[in-house]
């Protein structure tokens, strides 16, 4: 479970100022429409002619985003995805891509959006690099989950690992393009200063990583808290894994969008608020059983 008490207080005054921010928009008589049809006359209308908002995700990190039984996209980014386009009166349609392409992607408007357990970070908003240096045009984010990297190790955690210091001298398998990847890559600074350099194995999906800490060619994989969690109860990971310490840099996932879908980052938002409200997204959220990261409002570019 996310333990509230370990959020930063600098980053819940930040989701706070973005809620009243939300809730500002609008006139100041009547407020926004935030009806289906008063939100589908806020959507561009190349979305609202073709009636379908496209999608990227990496479908291969249950249970946020994967495919079901039937090849289908399933998990909570998929069906919240759905219940935003059901009350848009729009149909959702998924484009699966490695998670290293989705942000390049939504810049580029190959898609609409990207719902891909992105972590909103103030780096991504502004395309900048850990030295403020520009590298890409940024992304704007609509944010619907709290979240936080988790350390998952083999199960009796044989080489008592608890924290990132207990990973120097040790390699550590992560997704390539994640935060997970990002804090790692940090990690080997202070890891040389103790004369223990950590290797960083970057792997192309979750599943190839957790391969690895089975095998014991990685002490551990980094991954987000609902992943790691689900790892080590699901059936089919058969009770190999176990979560290593406490959650390391808590922060929001975010609904990715183009800096110029401004009409469209509006009426996600008002929709997310909607769900939350009527209780469709706790529902869904309890159905994932990831209840512990429910956010009580849209939040546009709320991370750190």
């Amino acid at each position: 479970m996310l333990d509230d008490s370990r959020v930063p207080s600098r980053l819940l005054a930040t989701l706070g100022a973005g809620s009243l921010l939300l809730a500002g928009c609008g006139s100041a008589g009547s407020g926004p429409d935030t009806s289906p049809n008063g939100l589908r006359a806020r959507l561009p209308e190349q979305i609202k002619k073709a009636g379908v908002l496209r999608v990227a995700s990496d479908l291969n990190y249950a249970p946020v985003d994967f495919r079901g039984g039937d090849g289908r996209p399933a998990g909570l980014d998929p069906e919240l995805a759905a219940a935003l386009g059901t009350y848009l009166g729009l149909r959702v349609e998924f484009v699966d891509m490695p998670f290293e392409k989705v942000i390049p992607a939504v810049q580029a408007k190959e898609v609409d959006l990207a719902m891909s357990a992105v972590i909103d970070t103030r780096r991504r908003q502004n395309g900048t690099d850990d030295y403020n240096r520009q590298v890409d045009p940024g992304v704007d984010f609509v944010d619907y989950f709290m979240t936080g990297t988790s350390i998952l190790v083999k199960a009796g955690n044989p080489l008592n690992i608890s924290t990132l210091d207990h990973l120097c001298g040790r390699t550590v398998a992560v997704q390539r393009g994640t935060i997970q990847d990002e804090l790692a890559q940090r990690q080997t600074a202070a890891c040389t200063k103790l004369s223990k350099p950590l290797q960083i194995h970057q792997v192309d999906t979750d599943d190839k990583a957790l391969a690895e800490v089975a095998a014991g060619t990685a002490a551990a994989d980094l991954n987000d808290y609902p992943v790691a969690e689900y790892n080590t109860k699901s059936p089919e990971r058969g009770g190999r894994f176990q979560l290593a310490g406490g959650y390391l840099q808590p922060g929001p996932y975010g609904i990715t969008l183009n800096k110029a879908s401004t009409g469209l980052q509006y009426a996600l938002a008002k929709a997310l608020d909607q769900l939350i409200r009527n209780g469709e997204y706790d529902k869904l959220l309890a159905k994932w059983n990831v209840q512990s990261g429910a956010v009580t409002s849209a939040v546009v570019n709320g991370g750190l």
